[in-house]
């Protein structure tokens, strides 16, 4: 398929399926492109949670990542869980110079509550990925981490975004799935000269929502190797994540995954 776009994950494993890299492929593929991966951490868990860790040297994170930029024409990419400043530092040379856009999940806990991020690499995260991000895409936990502040009203998710934009983002989207709400979800979209753009979803009453962040970035990093514009990649991605969780399913133990696989011909 030769209009087939080269989509890049640079995150962590989950063995069990459901998030990470796993969760990254499953979605570029679903959504018309072609996944490679760099693998960032290995991560032992199940739908019950995170019960170990083990990051390669930094210097093999760059060896991949090398060898991907190499062999392939990358369309877009996108970062998951990074784990380490060191390992946040060694790849952010070789991001820098890119000529496609880059997506950043600044992954931090997962959800299960085990911690993804060292708490080093929060500021190297902000001083070093941040400025070279196309488009950042934090939950509230995550924005208020990086914000210092305390996010529980539309006020301060407007405030976080215009902070965070001044991290050197070209835009960041707070994703509202942890705010109250009854009915609706809102994301909110963040860009330099433009007013905070409210995008609503219909909120889906479900537990198995394991991997949903990692779906959303890796579905807009799709939509923006496409030549998709930012605004049109963002609504997409949602459309899909908002079916993948209404068909959601857990296939084992605890929290189950969104069902990648639920689109259909939707995006065919």
């Amino acid at each position: 398929m030769p209009n087939t776009p080269n989509i890049l994950t640079i995150a962590g494993s989950d063995s069990g399926g459901g998030a990470g890299v796993q969760a990254d492929l499953k979605t570029i593929m679903a959504m018309g492109g072609y996944g490679m991966s760099v693998i960032t951490a290995l991560t032992a868990q199940n739908g019950m949670g995170v019960s170990g860790i083990h990051a390669p040297e930094p210097d093999f994170v760059v060896l991949q990542l090398k060898t991907v930029l190499e062999g392939f024409p990358v369309a877009a990419a996108k970062t998951g869980m990074l784990f380490s400043a060191e390992i946040i530092q060694a790849i952010v040379p070789l991001l820098a110079g890119r000529a496609f856009p880059l997506v950043v999940d600044p992954v931090s806990v997962s959800q299960s509550g085990s911690r993804l991020l060292c708490d080093d690499a929060v500021q190297v995260m902000k001083e070093d990925l941040l400025p070279i991000s196309d488009l950042l895409t934090p939950n509230t936990p995550e924005a208020e981490m990086l914000t210092g502040m305390i996010i529980s009203s539309t006020e301060d998710i407007h405030a976080a975004g215009a902070k965070i934009l001044t991290m050197g983002p070209r835009a960041v989207l707070i994703k509202g799935g942890h705010m109250p709400g009854a009915v609706m979800v809102t994301d909110w979209l963040f860009e330099p000269g433009t007013e905070p753009k409210a995008l609503p979803q219909a909120k889906v009453d479900t537990t198995n929502n394991h991997g949903t962040g990692c779906t959303l970035s890796a579905a807009i990093a799709t939509g923006l190797g496409q030549g998709l514009p930012l605004r049109v990649s963002v609504a997409r991605a949602q459309k899909f994540l908002n079916l993948a969780l209404r068909k959601s399913y857990a296939p084992g133990k605890g929290c189950g995954p969104v069902n990648h696989a639920a689109s259909g011909p939707l995006f065919a």
